[in-house]
């Protein structure tokens, strides 16, 4: 491997010659040789985007000339183009400021830019840097970062689920089946209404995470270093959140006060809530559909899913619930990534939080897991679903929890006494209630009315 030398305030450094990062990105690379977990390439794009919007602003507060703003712009929509991808190497699990991720951007963008220039002019700090710190730059691409996902990345997957819902809801409507609590039998409820508790819970996630958006969209550029915007021109704040959201094609503002938004992340944790009340919804939505899909002769057995894969390398025939069991796991993995997030966010000392990428690593991780486990389970399984209607039927006659419907008449406790007769003789609530005495035949199929107590 060839290599050249660059060099920083520590002196020079061997970098690899057909890379574009420099001195400091490769101090790191060299530094931090922990785990395989790199910053993630959302966080890339979004810095590709604010320093695009930082020179932007400081050309038209006269700071960047126009040639310098043009090259850096270029070289950001390469980023954003991914052509780059390969110049962005470091591991989460780095400085807890970003720092070192920020000056691998910064580095990229110089080198990449003079080399279109054909000579030397960008500096990483000088002009990429400018009127920024990573203190500043780094938790304003965390919220560029998580609100995008959100609203790119995770919201259609959302809104497709919910869409297939919808048709299951139209499809089964009118038909009856048996209700459970407790795993026991209880009244009877309308297949479309259980899946309309499905759809709620969807459509009450988005309406939580959209509240979360209002926080994330506000950016931290322009607090700088401390969050006194120390070397960056008044209205430099205001100017980069403005061109950051022309690019972006959505609203962002400057953060009202920067020394919360420097060391704070309490608007991630806030979101982070509302993906773990995701992931908590999916996993019961999920659990329902492979219980009620449980058998295929010893099992519940009342809807039938997509069989997508073999189930057993032994048992010939057998086909599993897979797409529920991906689901589930990938919930305990946002469940965990929540402690992470909260934990992260409660450890800023003074005047800056420290523990920057693991937060932004784990509330990624968190949206990209949801999206797609959504988009597989939508596709794979939910938009399969069919009710086996004989099963439902079946089991609905056999409840003893119909009895219910008998308590205006007979009271609970002589209905308690039918249920018992009826199980312990293994005959019907008909026969129990008629032998005990409690109704005339006449009198029951008056009353008796399952379709009804929906």
């Amino acid at each position: 491997m060839e290599f050249r030398t660059e060099h920083d305030s520590m002196g020079e450094v061997q970098v690899p010659a057909d890379r574009y990062w420099g001195a400091q990105t490769q101090r790191s690379l060299e530094n931090f040789k922990i785990g395989i977990e790199k910053i993630p390439g959302e966080i890339i794009h979004a810095f590709a985007l604010m320093k695009k919007a930082a020179a932007m602003a400081n050309h038209q507060l006269g700071r960047l000339d126009e040639r310098r703003m043009e090259l850096i712009r270029q070289v950001c929509d390469e980023i954003l183009d991914g052509r780059l991808d390969d110049h962005f190497p470091l591991s989460v699990w780095q400085t807890g400021s970003g720092t070192q991720s920020n000056m691998n951007v910064n580095e990229v963008i110089a080198n990449r830019g003079n080399e279109i220039a054909g000579e030397v002019l960008l500096h990483p700090n000088d002009h990429v840097n400018m009127s920024q710190s990573s203190n500043d730059t780094f938790p304003a691409a965390m919220h560029i970062a998580a609100a995008m996902e959100i609203e790119d990345r995770l919201f259609p997957a959302m809104d497709r689920l919910v869409d297939t819902f919808a048709r299951l809801m139209k499809e089964n409507k009118g038909l009856i089946k048996t209700g459970r609590t407790h795993l026991q039998d209880a009244a009877p409820i309308a297949f479309s209404q259980e899946i309309s508790g499905w759809k709620n819970m969807i459509e009450k996630d988005r309406r939580m995470l959209e509240m979360s958006l209002e926080g994330l969209r506000e950016l931290a550029l322009g607090g700088t270093a401390v969050g006194t915007g120390l070397n960056a021109p008044e209205g430099f704040d205001s100017e980069a959140a403005k061109a950051v959201s022309r690019l972006a094609e959505r609203t962002f503002v400057t953060a009202e006060n920067k020394f919360h938004s420097l060391t704070s992340k309490d608007e991630l944790v806030f979101a982070h809530g509302a993906l773990k009340a995701l992931a908590a919804d999916m996993m019961k939505i999920a659990n329902d559909v492979r219980w009620l899909a449980s058998g295929p002769r010893c099992g519940l057995g009342e809807i039938l899913i997509p069989e997508n894969e073999p189930g057993s390398s032994i048992m010939p025939g057998k086909v599993n619930p897979t797409q529920c069991e991906s689901v589930t796991m990938v919930a305990v993995q946002v469940m965990a990534n929540d402690v992470a997030v909260g934990m992260a966010a409660s450890q800023g000392n003074f005047e800056l939080n420290v523990f920057m990428p693991v937060c932004i690593y784990n509330f990624l991780q968190s949206v990209r897991l949801l999206a797609d486990s959504l988009t597989s389970f939508n596709t794979r399984c939910a938009a399969g679903i069919r009710a086996d209607k004989k099963k439902m039927k079946e089991n609905l006659e056999s409840s003893l929890m119909l009895v219910t419907c008998l308590n205006p008449y007979i009271g609970y406790e002589n209905g308690a006494k039918t249920v018992k007769k009826a199980f312990r003789e293994n005959i019907s609530l008909k026969q129990a209630c008629l032998s005990l005495g409690f109704l005339t035949e006449e009198q029951f199929d008056q009353v008796f009315k399952p379709e009804e107590m929906v």
